[in-house]
């Protein structure tokens, strides 16, 4: 067996265990969610708004991965914090 194969088996592994693909979908619900509300609450209710709502849909979709991948990071990191204090 080659280095790479162990290597790919070994983070495989951590990322099973970190169960990074459940914590990226609950990542992703609370990136769509909380942007949705921002959006609701400053583009839509408000009548003042002047600004061509493509800049608008752009900024959400900045806001959604961003706070898609700051939420994914920090359950992936309680994840690795709650498996180091089994150790």
């Amino acid at each position: 067996m080659s280095s790479t194969e162990e290597t790919a088996g070994g983070r495989a592994a951590l990322v099973e265990a970190l169960e990074v693909r459940k914590n990226l979908k609950r990542g992703a619900a609370v990136g769509l969610g909380f942007t949705a509300v921002i959006f609701l609450v400053f583009v839509v209710f408000p009548p003042a708004t002047v600004e061509s709502p493509v800049y608008y849909v752009a900024l959400a979709f900045v806001l959604a991965l961003s706070t898609a991948g700051l939420a994914a990071t920090v359950l992936v990191m309680r994840r690795a914090y709650r498996l180091s204090q089994e150790l």
